[in-house]
């Protein structure tokens, strides 16, 4: 039961600073609107055309956040409603999102990616990379976007001394960007990783925002377009 899941979840984050993400790729819009009625207000989605089918069709103060990796030719179709893109992996990225805000008159929440992960096939930046970026007069021209805050994918393990170690030098990474360019705006606060799987690992490391799919929804059928 998509409620009684949600609920659980919820007890967790009691007490943390934390909020949760619904992911609902593959799941069809019924069960996000269910997810919905039973309070849930974050929802996340990896693909593009998914988020823009399912949008229309559900409640307007839904807060949409992008986490999958985002191209961007694509960049355009999400930009008039996406509340924040979680996974900004390149100045070439941001300056699309800026360009594509503007024209909607809008401004974007972004968190810059960085890859914590032993896998080689995630994305993300390094943390030069993100210095590059953020010190960048491009970067520091723009109007349309807003960086909130950072996102990682941790390795598919179950060693929790690993995952700890990874969530870790993820925080290290807010906390070393908040001090060097954010020290005075209360809105670089997001640290976004944990999923169903090691989402208490990364609260006890400080995430603010966790990303859970099939802990909520069930096992994703990818037979099935939504």
């Amino acid at each position: 039961m998509i409620a009684d899941n949600l609920r659980y979840f919820e007890q967790q984050l009691q007490g943390s600073k934390a909020r949760l993400v619904a992911v609902t790729k593959t799941h069809p819009v019924e069960r996000l609107q269910e997810a919905y009625d039973a309070g849930a207000r974050l929802f996340g989605e990896n693909k593009v055309q998914e988020m823009v089918a399912k949008q229309p069709e559900l409640p307007q103060d839904i807060e949409w956040h992008l986490i999958g990796h985002l191209q961007t030719n694509k960049v355009k179709y999400v930009a008039p409603f996406v509340h924040t893109i979680q996974s900004v992996d390149s100045l070439k990225l941001l300056q699309e999102i800026e360009k594509q805000a503007a024209k909607h008159g809008r401004v974007i929440q972004c968190l810059l990616q960085f890859h914590i992960a032993e896998e080689e096939s995630k994305f993300g930046l390094s943390l030069a990379e993100a210095d590059q970026i953020l010190q960048s007069g491009a970067y520091q021209a723009m109007r349309h976007v807003q960086i909130a805050g950072v996102m990682g994918v941790a390795t598919n393990t179950d060693d929790e001394a690993q995952l700890r170690r990874e969530f870790r030098e993820l925080r290290s990474y807010f906390e070393q960007l908040q001090a060097r360019y954010f020290a005075q705006q209360a809105t670089f606060r997001e640290i976004s990783m944990g999923m169903s799987s090691d989402f208490r690992l990364a609260l006890a490391e400080g995430s603010t925002l966790i990303r859970v799919g099939s802990a909520i929804f069930g096992a994703r059928n990818y037979g099935v377009s939504s």
